[in-house]
């Protein structure tokens, strides 16, 4: 397989800057084998069966970005700061603007009595220790940073106090995702609610969504890239209500391919088991797939991995007629777009 076999043209005006309001107004198309429909996401109370599972990534979105300064003798510098993932010890891994011009050493300091210093550094990324741990360090960051929207709306518009509320789940618990799983966002809690009053079950699990999510395939056969890696959990509890609800009969469906990537490390083995670390998984047409029954996803990037994902779901050959309706029916793309369901036939695997 190679990378161009991912490619389509799209249009930019169906880059959404801002998502649907209410949330689950979003159009929502629905590709159920070869057919396709479209619709909303307040159909999925109908769509759904009593009985299906959604499996709902609880991750929280940190406002990971910051805005800061460097002193070095009488001279000041402005830095930038996007945090991307926090070590054992505490310390982040962070992108930083200008990175050439920082140094070990080097204290950069923020609003809100937030500071940290530079203790290690690539030619990539930086590693910072910050002056606040804990729950101090969580509220200076909620103070002094801001939403970490992705670049493709980053450079249509400033981030604003909108994406505070925007750029988050209604079921987000845990802190430590830099970026949010974005087809979460259509739901609210009205919907919730009627899909449970139908019997529609769901599942929460927890994948710290990286900014290595946006990097681009680099490499022209794509069986060859290296995916990043990202903290996730698949708690007992969890395990236990997919796995119930699969031997009962009713169809698992994660929302997001965040949640799909976390359940199929998680059941490697050929069953669901409770799962904690990181995960590198990378699906691309061929992967055999042990729990997911279907998908609830956004429109994705050309030549990325998450449109790779879906292929591997879906068959390739079915992609590109889902996402040539989208185009010509002016779906809108990427984080905060447009919703597809998308439920494979018997043949998960086809290329």
């Amino acid at each position: 397989m190679k990378l161009d076999d991912f490619d389509f043209h799209l249009p930019e005006a169906l880059i959404a800057t801002r998502p649907a309001s209410p949330r689950p107004s979003a159009n929502l198309l629905l590709a159920e084998g070869g057919q396709i429909t479209d619709g909303q996401v307040y159909d999925l109370e109908h769509i759904l069966r009593a009985g299906d599972c959604l499996v709902l990534n609880n991750t929280r979105v940190i406002p990971a970005q910051l805005a800061g300064t460097r002193a070095r003798g009488d001279a000041v510098a402005k830095v930038d700061v996007t945090l991307m993932a926090p070590d054992p010890a505490g310390d982040w891994r962070a992108m930083a603007r200008p990175l050439r011009k920082l140094v070990v050493g080097d204290v950069v300091t923020f609003s809100a009595g937030l500071t940290c210093e530079v203790i290690a550094k690539t030619n990539e990324d930086c590693h910072l220790r910050f002056n606040l741990a804990g729950d101090d360090f969580d509220a200076a960051l909620g103070l002094a940073g801001q939403m970490p929207l992705p670049p493709y709306i980053a450079t249509k518009r400033k981030t604003d106090a909108r994406d505070i509320a925007d750029y988050q789940t209604v079921f987000a618990r845990h802190a430590g995702a830099v970026a949010a799983p974005t087809a979460s966002l259509h739901f609210d809690l009205p919907l919730l609610d009627r899909l449970a009053a139908k019997g529609v079950r769901c599942a929460e699990v927890t994948l710290h969504v990286g900014a290595g999510t946006f990097l681009p395939v680099k490499v022209d056969d794509v069986t060859t890239h290296k995916m990043h890696a990202e903290w996730g959990e698949v708690t007992a509890d969890a395990a236990k209500a997919i796995n119930l609800a699969k031997a009962a009969g009713g169809r698992i469906i994660p929302v997001g391919t965040t949640a799909l990537r976390l359940i199929e490390t998680a059941a490697r083995s050929g069953t669901l088991q409770p799962w904690r670390g990181d995960t590198d998984i990378f699906i691309y047409p061929g992967f055999q797939f042990h729990v997911t029954d279907g998908l609830m996803t956004n429109f994705h990037l050309p030549k990325s991995t998450l449109l790779m994902l879906v292929s591997a779901l879906m068959g390739k050959a079915q992609m590109d007629i889902v996402y040539a309706h989208a185009i010509a029916q002016n779906y809108r793309f990427f984080s905060y777009g447009d919703a597809s369901l998308l439920l494979p036939d018997g043949n998960k695997n086809m290329v």
